[in-house]
């Protein structure tokens, strides 16, 4: 820890000119200025103070470069709100919250919102600083408002390509370069119709257009929207289980013979903060949930191997599901075991003999169980009649 409270000053593109007198006090009284090449270019020079660049990867070097400095006034700049998808939350994280001070500017989202004329508890804002384009799938709705914060020049561009190849390509898009900077440039045309070279400090807004293809939040998405060979849990079926297994932000979910991959797809899309680890032992359907995955923009760990055995040494679960494998001898002991108190462990079965083992885990430990029967309208001859789906028995329990 910082001798005196490190101190993170957000910079705006107006440079020094825009700091308040606090944040240029903390500037010129540093003995250590950090921060990107590009901020310390907006500062003056400060007699005595050594000028750090950060080093990349950031995330590793960053306690080394705190702990070779720890003795001197530290100042580290940063863009914007520094607890807004910045740095000062991680220094933090890392000192803890008395030995930080932040001296925050309005974020690059407050800035854009004030722009376009959106309110800022009526949009969603997506990162894609670290992240890939694909994490904006979830969040496509139509009608919705995104602010998109941009990783360089190039992010805008494939922003639009994804928004037309989801049907989106008629939502209004606006690219906001330098904000509240000399160089402010705004740009606005269809998702579609967007084919401009941009400054690399630039945020998107996305008005979603309406009308647009539908692929909800809610569990039970189309059966079609997953890649699979029929080892898929339907969507009847994984709206019931989804609906027991509760999904939680932060929480995390094993899904045990993940197949397809839509039951941890889809509870991870419930929160950005949701976290899923699937277990498949094919690598071909564990290379499919991952394109899944990727396709439906959420991050799923998949573990390649047999459960119960891989299981060992994997983060503690808040919920577990056993789609596959339950027969496994020790399954149901281990995954029992390897959960959270107060976590959910749901078991779908449709033979007999993974009903036999369900049967006796409730009525040791008890929870609920369900069985569910699915009929599905279809052509018969030139008529309509229904055709049934296998049952399922449902068994859910808590900790």
């Amino acid at each position: 820890m910082p001798a005196d409270p490190l101190v993170v000053v957000g910079v705006g593109p107006n440079g020094w000119a825009g700091l308040a007198p606090e944040a240029q006090a903390a500037v010129q009284s540093a003995e250590v200025l950090m921060g990107s090449a590009r901020q310390l270019a907006l500062v003056p020079p400060t007699p005595g103070a050594a000028r750090i660049i950060w080093p990349s990867p950031l995330s590793e070097a960053l306690p080394g470069l705190l702990k070779e400095h720890h003795d001197r006034r530290i100042c580290v700049l940063a863009s914007g709100d520094p607890t807004f998808h910045g740095i000062g939350t991680t220094l933090v994280r890392l000192l803890g919250a008395d030995a930080v001070r932040v001296i925050p500017q309005p974020s690059s989202v407050s800035l854009a919102c004030a722009r376009l004329g959106w309110a800022q508890d009526q949009v969603q804002v997506l990162s894609l600083v670290s992240n890939p384009v694909e994490r904006l799938h979830p969040h496509l709705q139509p009608g919705r408002r995104l602010v998109v914060l941009s990783r360089g020049a190039q992010t805008p561009a494939e922003v639009a390509q994804l928004l037309v190849a989801r049907g989106y390509g008629a939502s209004e898009f606006t690219v906001l370069e330098q904000l509240s900077g000399p160089a402010e440039r705004i740009r606005r045309t269809a998702a579609a119709d967007w084919s401009h070279d941009v400054d690399p400090l630039n945020v998107i807004g996305i008005q979603c257009a309406p009308g647009a293809p539908v692929l909800s939040t809610v569990p039970g998405l189309p059966d079609d929207a997953y890649e699979n060979d029929g080892q898929l849990t339907k969507r009847e079926v994984r709206a019931v289980t989804l609906s027991r297994l509760a999904p939680v932000p932060g929480q995390l979910l094993w899904d045990i013979g993940g197949g397809a991959g839509s039951i941890a797809i889809e509870w991870s899309r419930h929160h950005p903060a949701c976290r899923a680890i699937a277990v498949e032992r094919d690598p071909a359907r564990a290379e499919r949930l991952d394109r899944n995955a990727a396709n439906l923009g959420v991050p799923v760990t998949t573990i390649v191997g047999s459960a119960p055995a891989v299981l060992t040494g994997l983060e503690r679960p808040d919920a577990i599901f056993i789609g596959g494998g339950a027969t496994a001898e020790g399954m149901f002991d281990a995954c029992w075991s390897a959960l959270r108190p107060g976590g959910r462990l749901v078991a779908n079965g449709v033979t007999l003999e993974t009903e036999v083992l369900i049967a006796q885990w409730y009525k040791a430990v008890g929870g609920d169980l369900v069985r569910l029967e699915v009929q599905r309208a279809s052509a018969v001859g030139t008529m309509t009649g229904w055709r049934p789906a296998m049952p399922v028995t449902i068994w859910s329990v808590t900790k």
